[in-house]
């Protein structure tokens, strides 16, 4: 009979196909070698079929939880104390999943451009740094450059143990960083790396919540509009005349053994780039949201140093975002105030630079938040300081006395009051502990004056007291206001005794070259 023969055959067919299983699915950050944060509970979670019952096991004890429609679950350990012992972390679900080699102890995430993703490889005695390097309980793992308007939930990397090998190509602030960490606490310490070069701050934040911000409304307008330029015909047309143009001057220069011309950047890389406001939140923070860390440490300001007057809103901004979507309270965040860069200048003047420092310095206001000021360290000719040691070092400090309890010096000088008398002006610094100290001549550098005319001139300074410094100036009979420090790369000398740089400042409330100019009706 025909219908019997065809039904056999139908079955025959389908008992030969492979047995569709679901299947436990964890992403990237949940893995071999990983480190839990001590003390607090971690989220642990991953994907399953809908409704699978979830099983989490751990160092004695057991979590349970059912997968959601979506299959995402999570469970929440109970807080642990640090311990160096590899120990499996079992999740049993539609199928089981062992991670071994699971460590507890102090977890940190390094953030930024390219001045925090700058390699271990790049930096002075790189070389001997890496072969220092061999610490089987300081475990790394960076998150790839993904530039996306999508929130995505997972990312390719994986945890490893710190070795001369696997640090080279890790960011050297956040090793250096953690290194210190490690060494001092005694303790296993995790680092997740997920800096890019030459991001803004604003690709950093979710999009949805900086398009409601009313304080961003005109950087989110020049977006759309950029976006809208960006997708349509013309700029794809215009880029595919200029590849071709391109390719028959490359094969030209090639020919005659010269230097390449630079090839023409597709419409898409802005799109699917590290400015694109909510690109780098939604490609690279969203997939590690929720997993335990301790804090974070930053690097970034340059690319917006342009706009610094509106980073003062945008940065704080942002720090707060974080904390909101991280979920783990007001988790500690510091960062590098920007290095001196550029050309020195022979009269004191103003500066794009100088007024994102400040932007940076005023952040402080958030609490559990720190800088550290770098402002001596920094290569005139390059953007990014070979010397990272020093940078990690002064962001070390930060944690080891907030967070850590260590009595150690760890915050720059910062200017507090001026009095102005007798054609004199009298700073007085908050020194937190320490006192101030000109370094290599007795005179103290960098301090510029200015009277009713708003015309800067360099002024003679000395320090006159622990926490005092008195400046003059022939040209200025009569002083209202002081900045220090206050250029690209500026010639000053002023540091606490325990050698933090004096923090760079002004005293006047001048309207900065960076505030927008207001819009001509």
């Amino acid at each position: 009979m025909k219908i019997p023969s065809l039904l056999s055959c139908f079955l025959t067919l389908l008992l030969a196909l492979p047995v569709l299983r679901a299947e436990l699915k964890l992403p990237a950050v949940v893995g071999d070698h990983m480190v839990l944060q001590r003390r607090q509970a971690n989220p642990i979670w991953g994907w399953d079929s809908a409704g699978a019952k979830i099983t989490v096991s751990f160092a004695g004890q057991t979590h349970t939880t059912t997968a959601g429609a979506d299959g995402r679950w999570t469970v929440n350990l109970t807080a642990l104390e640090a311990s160096a012992e590899p120990r499996t972390l079992r999740i049993a679900g539609s199928s089981t999943r062992e991670i071994k080699d699971v460590l507890v102890g102090e977890v940190w995430m390094c953030s930024g451009q390219s001045n925090m993703q700058w390699a271990i490889s790049q930096v002075y005695n790189g070389d001997l740094e890496a072969l220092a390097s061999s610490f089987p309980n300081l475990r790394i793992i960076s998150v790839p450059q993904v530039g996306t308007q999508d929130l995505q939930k997972d990312f390719k990397g994986q945890w490893e143990a710190a070795t001369p090998d696997s640090v080279k190509s890790f960011s050297a602030v956040g090793f250096l960083y953690g290194r210190y960490l490690h060494e001092i606490l005694k303790v296993p310490v995790g680092l997740i790396d997920n800096a890019w070069g030459g991001s803004a701050a604003e690709a950093w934040v979710r999009r949805e919540t900086i398009e409601k911000d009313p304080r961003f409304a005109a950087l989110m307008k020049a977006t759309r509009d950029r976006e809208a330029q960006l997708k349509g015909d013309q700029p794809r047309l215009d880029h595919e005349a200029a590849m071709a143009k391109w390719k028959e001057t490359s094969a030209k220069a090639k020919a005659a053994k010269k230097e390449l011309p630079r090839q023409p950047q597709s419409p898409l890389a802005w799109l699917t780039g590290n400015a694109r406001p909510g690109n780098i939140f939604a490609g690279v923070v969203h997939p590690t949201l929720g997993y335990g860390i301790k804090g974070v440490i930053w690097y970034q300001g340059e690319s917006n140093a342009s706009r610094a007057y509106e980073y003062a809103e945008l940065f704080p901004f942002m720090i707060e975002q974080w904390r909101k979507e991280q979920g783990q309270g007001d988790f500690p965040f510091y960062w590098v105030q920007l290095a001196d860069f550029r050309d020195e200048k022979a009269e004191p003047g103003e500066s794009d630079w100088a007024e994102l420092r400040e932007s940076q310095t005023r952040a402080q206001r958030l609490a559990r938040t720190g800088q550290a000021v770098i402002i001596d360290v920094g290569e005139g000719r390059d953007i990014h300081p070979r010397n990272k040691q020093d940078v990690a070092a002064r962001l070390v400090r930060w944690a080891l006395a907030n967070d850590y309890g260590m009595k150690i010096p760890f915050r720059s000088p910062e200017y507090r009051s001026v009095a102005f008398a007798n054609g004199k002006a009298t700073l007085t610094f908050d020194c937190f502990g320490s006192s101030l100290r000109a370094f290599d001549v007795p005179a103290a550098r960098g301090f510029a004056v200015c009277g009713e005319d708003r015309v800067w001139r360099w002024a003679t300074g000395k320090v006159i007291a622990p926490d005092k410094v008195e400046l003059s100036c022939e040209q200025v009979p009569a002083p209202i206001a002081v900045r220090y420090a206050w250029a690209d790369n500026p010639v000053c000398n002023l540091f606490s005794a325990d050698g933090l740089p004096v923090t760079p400042f002004r005293t006047d409330d001048f309207d900065p070259i960076t505030k927008p100019k207001p819009a001509v009706k």
